[in-house]
């Protein structure tokens, strides 16, 4: 409740700070400095590039569809959660990965929209309670009220099928590390986004949490809203700690939770 409540707060901070962005009031810099005090509660916060960086596109092909991946640059640093940030987004919160303290996980992509030409940051937490952070700026707009690429009758069809996909071992920094993928079937509706046949806009409904484990241990859980793009799709490197099979649940903003148990090969 406590992260969907920060979400909730978010939205409407990001909103007014993003309008006031819009109209020359802000910089870039300013902006940030805002919304990192409403999220970190002004916590300190070094530039963070030995512990964490961020890929992403500089130009984004399609703003409802650009591809994020958090990279954790020393395993020997164990990284408690990282928070993704889109700052010029109506909910410039996009997730908070908290991440199992024995997982292995070195890196975790996804897909986001961007409503405007941005700074993102990645904040990465450390078990010593210290920040730090990067960033990347990307150029694109409109995301967030993009049409979605089915219609809603299809995506309903399909709400909540989970797949789960190991992907062959590249260097992963680890001969034992794996890396699997997690697609999950769901609009991730913005409530920005038109109903064509109507013209009225599309309720918000989205996937609002993802916890995957290994056993009884958590490899990462996903807090998120609306800036996750349509069809959240989740890469990620762990270790296998000898279980048979993965445990994933997702939740979404209207009460539905979704599950998959998905075997793992050669699993020890």
């Amino acid at each position: 409740m406590q992260y969907a409540h920060a979400f909730r707060v978010l939205f409407v901070a990001g909103a007014l700070l993003c309008g006031a962005c819009q109209a020359g009031a802000q910089t870039a810099d300013e902006l940030w400095q805002g919304l990192a005090k409403d999220i970190f509660q002004g916590r300190a916060m070094t530039a963070g590039r030995d512990v964490v960086s961020l890929q992403a596109p500089k130009d984004a092909r399609d703003a409802a569809l650009v591809p994020v991946t958090i990279n954790l640059e020393k395993p020997a640093i164990v990284v408690r959660n990282v928070t993704l940030v889109i700052d010029a987004n109506p909910a410039p919160m996009a997730a908070k990965f908290t991440i199992g303290p024995h997982s292995g996980l070195t890196m975790i992509s996804t897909r986001v929209r961007v409503n405007d030409y941005t700074n993102i940051h990645a904040v990465a937490e450390t078990t010593d309670g210290s920040l730090h952070m990067t960033q990347r700026h990307i150029n694109g707009a409109g995301g967030c009220a993009a049409p979605s690429v089915k219609s809603m009758d299809e995506a309903l069809a399909n709400l909540g099928l989970i797949k789960y996909r190991e992907i062959p071992a590249g260097d992963l920094g680890s001969a034992y590390r794996r890396e699997g993928q997690i697609m999950i079937r769901h609009p991730n509706a913005s409530g920005m986004q038109m109903d064509q046949r109507t013209n009225s806009y599309i309720p918000a409904r989205y996937i609002n949490q993802l916890v995957v484990k290994q056993g009884n241990d958590l490899l990462f859980q996903m807090d998120g809203g609306i800036s996750i793009s349509e069809d959240p799709n989740f890469r990620f490197t762990f270790l296998p700690n000898g279980a048979k099979s993965l445990d994933i649940e997702a939740h979404d903003s209207d009460g539905k939770i979704f599950r998959l148990v998905a075997p793992l090969g050669n699993a020890s």
